[in-house]
């Protein structure tokens, strides 16, 4: 060995020296460069493991935050839906308080009104009634003498029986006073406030006898002129003391009790008929009476038919009044029925979405991310549960 190391000459011993040391620190230099990348790695996937932590926790804490969320949007809803349906609760009892008194009071006016109605329906019968009564008189001819020419107070028992006989109570008067004091034997009330009409029955019936019983042509013309003038002072008479303007009518009625008095008067006695006519004095006999009397009796229950008309066109206005008042009410009656029907059919609406909306919770899963974010979708929640409430 000694020889060998001899013979190898001491550059070369140097140069394999060199080329060790250089091998050495190539091996140091790549053990070196080896430590540093593992220390890199190592802090590499340290700091991996430091943000996968924080991932992890921003997760949980983005979880916790939702679940939190979730169970106060839960507590939120069923506040609401228990102020929803209290609010509901209160508003039905209202809506049923108002709908018991609206039919209350319609019941009441209705019951009130069918009562005016039957009351009115009786006025209505009673008017009836007394339309056929007056209908239902029928005229007669009782109580009338025979003719006869001549008897003391003939011509007052006759005019009277043909007046009562025939003309309703309180239709005429007897021996009434006028305000000039006269007092004619009989005044007959017309209607529409008209004035009475007189009648006359002191006829000169001694004229008359005398009349018939001359037995010459001398005492017969006698008699014509007595009578002649016995009528005509009679008819002035009547036509001063029983036509009073305003007071009476301007027609009055002189009796003759006997249809053959009357018939000589028109026969023999011309000039007195047409002085008669001249001073509105009308010459009746009994038939001409009793014509005249049916007719006034005629207009008497024509002027009461008509004011028992007006009764029933009164009532009937006022029937209609009621009517109509009625139809008015059953109008409002049939809108608060059409306000109960609205208010129902949006409670129903309410309660279909808070179903809606209580199927939603129940589908809502915790671990699983929600279609939008957690604050939009409480945010949109309570805008529709508040204009659900309005």
């Amino acid at each position: 060995m000694e020889t060998v190391a001899a013979e190898i000459p001491g550059p070369l011993i140097a140069a394999g020296g060199i080329v060790i040391a250089l091998v050495l620190a190539i091996c140091l230099a790549a053990l070196w460069s080896a430590r540093r990348a593992g220390l890199r790695a190592a802090e590499t996937a340290q700091a991996q493991a430091v943000d996968l932590q924080s991932a992890v926790g921003a997760l949980r804490q983005t979880q916790s935050e939702t679940t939190g969320r979730i169970q106060a949007m839960a507590e939120l809803l069923s506040g609401k839906q228990a102020e929803l349906n209290q609010a509901l609760s209160e508003r039905l009892d209202g809506m049923s308080h108002r709908l018991s008194q609206s039919v209350g009071d319609a019941t009441k006016n209705t019951h009130e009104n069918l009562k005016s109605l039957h009351e009115r329906l009786a006025v209505l019968d009673a008017a009836q009634q007394n339309i056929s009564e007056l209908s239902g008189q029928v005229t007669t001819l009782a109580n009338i003498l025979a003719n006869k020419q001549s008897r003391g107070a003939f011509g007052q028992g006759r005019m009277e029986a043909i007046v009562s006989d025939n003309l309703p109570p309180g239709s005429f008067a007897f021996q009434f006073t006028l305000k000039s004091g006269g007092r004619p034997d009989c005044i007959i009330r017309l209607p529409n406030d008209a004035p009475p009409l007189v009648v006359d029955a002191k006829f000169p019936l001694e004229a008359y006898n005398a009349l018939k019983a001359a037995a010459s042509p001398e005492e017969l013309k006698a008699a014509q002129v007595q009578f002649r003038n016995d009528v005509a002072r009679h008819i002035r008479d009547i036509a001063e003391k029983y036509l009073i303007p305003g007071e009476t009518h301007d027609t009055a009625f002189m009796f003759v009790p006997s249809e053959s008095v009357f018939a000589e008067i028109h026969e023999r006695f011309d000039e007195v008929v047409q002085r008669a006519y001249r001073t509105r004095v009308v010459i009746v006999s009994p038939s001409l009476l009793l014509l005249s009397i049916q007719v006034i009796q005629q207009v008497l229950r024509d002027h009461r038919l008509r004011e028992q008309a007006h009764v029933i066109q009164d009532e009937v206005r006022l029937m209609m009044v009621d009517v109509e008042r009625l139809d008015e009410r059953v109008r409002r009656l049939a809108g608060h029925f059409g306000m109960v029907e609205k208010d129902i059919e949006q409670v129903l609406i309410s309660s279909e979405k808070i179903a809606k909306r209580g199927r939603g919770i129940e589908s809502v899963g915790v671990g699983v991310a929600p279609a939008q974010p957690a604050t939009k979708l409480l945010e949109s929640d309570l805008f529709e549960a508040k204009s659900d409430s309005t």
